[in-house]
């Protein structure tokens, strides 16, 4: 065997295991998305809900994070075969009297989704230094708009991995400070019940978990990595990956959400605890664990409100350049505009709501008007040939995206009728 030939094996031999690491190349853009799934509104509803039903509804986190998967990975789809985000999609593909529309409505939904991002942000900032909350907002969105202007998409995407590493490894050390019943969780994680009055509770956290300005973000942030490809094999290796980077990053929400609902569980149930605010389970993490606790519970809730921030503000400046069919560019002045409005604007409607409740029910409400509107025009894309070719909705795709769309848009137009 010459030089040449060894040489050849030698590659040959080490291939399967450069193949098998190539897929972690790929994770990224789902974490991003990730964010909005443990944002500051899912803490509120995770823990309202374990502090009143216990372990119980443990299996509702399982069951929204099945839904979110299904929507994600169905419009990360299009970013792939089509090279296109959606609200470009939206742009291209529908009439001018429809689209607009879509896109205008989703981006007034951001600037309510940066409005409840925020104020998560002020409420941690007042419970660690006691600023005020305007203040806060005020601080957050600063910070987030200088976050955004000044990094690329991989940079961000490394700050973000680093920031949902801080939220995970702070509620493994709160869990690690209670005792909890693990046969109870491993069942009810699974195992359905619907304790009597808790209806309210499943559609609010089902309700919380699928949200507009996510799907934009993430058939946006999937061009990032250049996966739009023309050929067949390349666009179905791309989709496998994309599947990878999807599933991953929303079990790690999955179990960020599961550990949130099970510390409130094991503290504030047990203790008969019943929690309206994050401000309140705050206060009574200190003399039920300690100071350090509390401490960090408000910690890790500023970088879900910041993480969160900086995704809704990418997600606003890519929906608004949709308009101009464009895609987002952070060095472009209409995405810059995007940002801003996304942002500015959810802090000068802070200025109109002072009341942190209200502000949170208003930003709930836009958000459930206009989710139906994103989720029938995710489907109808996904589902034509025209858009997709070969690669659109099968019947049966077709069918549990129907299916989840139809609980997803229900849930939020019960939620928005409840609220008025």
């Amino acid at each position: 065997m010459n030089f040449f030939k060894i040489n050849d094996w030698r590659k040959q031999s080490h291939h399967p295991s450069k193949k098998a690491f190539e897929i972690f190349k790929y994770i990224g853009p789902g974490l991003l998305v990730t964010v909005g799934f443990i944002d500051p509104g899912n803490w509120a509803t995770n823990f309202a809900g374990g502090a009143e039903y216990g372990y119980t509804l443990l299996w509702v986190i399982t069951l929204s994070t099945f839904m979110l998967i299904v929507l994600q990975h169905n419009v990360a789809h299009l970013g792939i075969v089509t090279g296109l985000c959606l609200s470009e999609a939206v742009n291209y593909y529908l009439p001018a009297k429809v689209s607009k529309p879509v896109i205008i409505s989703a981006v007034i939904a951001s600037v309510s989704t940066s409005l409840a991002e925020l104020l998560g942000a002020a409420i941690a900032l007042q419970m660690l230094f006691g600023i005020p909350i305007m203040l806060g907002a005020i601080l957050s969105a600063a910070i987030v708009i200088f976050f955004i202007f000044t990094n690329s998409y991989r940079k961000i995407e490394r700050w973000i991995i680093a920031f949902v590493s801080i939220i995970g490894i702070s509620f493994v050390y709160e869990l690690s400070l209670v005792h909890i019943e693990w046969v109870k969780v491993a069942v009810n994680t699974f195992v359905p019940q619907v304790p009597t009055g808790s209806l309210v509770m499943i559609m609010s956290v089902l309700g919380a978990v699928v949200m507009p300005h996510n799907l934009f973000l993430h058939s946006e942030i999937i061009q990032s990595r250049q996966l739009h490809k023309q050929t067949d094999s390349s666009i179905r290796k791309l989709l496998k990956y994309e599947f990878f980077d999807t599933l991953f990053s929303m079990v790690a929400g999955w179990g960020i959400n599961l550990a949130m609902f099970i510390m409130a569980a094991a503290i504030f149930f047990t203790h008969h605890e019943q929690i309206s605010e994050l401000q309140q389970a705050h206060q009574l993490l200190s003399p039920l664990l300690g100071k350090s606790a509390s401490n960090i519970f408000a910690i890790a809730l500023l970088f879900s409100g910041i993480a969160s921030s900086v995704t809704s503000g990418m997600a606003g400046g890519s929906i608004f350049t949709g308009l101009f069919a464009e895609p987002f560019d952070i060095k472009d002045n209409h995405s810059r505009l995007g940002v801003l409005i996304s942002i500015v604007g959810a802090v000068l409607l802070l200025t109109l709501v002072t009341n942190p409740l209200n502000a949170l029910i208003l930003s709930q409400m836009i958000l459930s008007i206009q989710l139906p509107i994103t989720i029938l025009a995710q489907f109808y894309l996904t589902s034509s040939s025209k858009v997709m070719g070969k690669y659109a909705n099968k019947k049966q795709t077709m069918i549990l995206i129907g299916i989840i769309a139809a609980i997803v848009i229900g849930l939020n137009v019960w939620l928005l009728i409840t609220s008025i």
